[in-house]
């Protein structure tokens, strides 16, 4: 039987989910909001459910953003959207062999660590198959919110795809958990910002 609970925390992807795509973005005046995306984080935030970022930033392993501009964007994502509980970035790209890098599971480990609940008592909330590809290695629930730049196969093979981030949260306050009782959570890291090597940060 499904269990009807609230989750420990819901960790979302950044670029293309929380704000507009822009690849390899470093300049702040740039960042815009999704649809809804302040709504939806009111709404968790109201229900006292922890809010984190997990994302790739592959730009500053290639050299096409700094970690200060990086910086910068993230600072004038949370003066736009609100704070969040904890970041999980990953700086590195594909062929560094990290494990942080989603698709792999690293950055949603973190993120539960920080915040003290187990990884398979989050929800992931993002845009492309590596975010769902994460949620599955990690075993937290995946919802996918698909854009136009999704690929059709990442949405037939999402375990769950919702039409926008209202519908999203939607799910996460009312629909029952999925999969087991969640396991206690491993100790948590310190501070509230996550760094892997050069950094931990969105979704390139």
């Amino acid at each position: 039987m499904f269990e009807q609970r609230r989750p420990g925390a819901v960790l979302f992807d950044r670029d293309g989910t929380l704000i507009r795509n822009v690849p390899y973005n470093g300049d702040p005046d740039r960042v815009e909001p999704m649809p809804g995306a302040v709504e939806a984080l009111v709404r968790l935030r109201r229900a006292e459910v922890p809010v984190a970022v997990v994302t790739n930033q592959a730009g500053v392993a290639r050299g096409l953003l700094t970690p200060d501009e990086m910086d910068q964007v993230n600072a004038k994502v949370e003066e736009l959207l609100g704070p969040f509980d904890a970041w999980a970035i990953c700086v590195h790209d594909d062929g560094d062999g990290c494990t942080c890098r989603k698709p792999a599971p690293g950055l949603l480990i973190r993120a539960a660590a920080v915040l003290d609940v187990s990884p398979r008592d989050c929800v992931v909330v993002g845009d492309i198959g590596r975010d769902m590809e994460a949620a599955r290695a990690a075993g937290a629930r995946g919802i996918l919110v698909p854009t136009r730049e999704t690929r059709q196969e990442e949405i037939q093979q999402a375990p769950e795809v919702a039409d926008d981030l209202t519908e999203a949260v939607d799910r996460v306050l009312s629909d029952a958990q999925r999969g087991d009782t969640c396991q206690p959570a491993p100790a948590a890291a310190a501070g509230s910002a996550l760094w892997t090597g050069l950094a931990d940060w969105s979704r390139w």
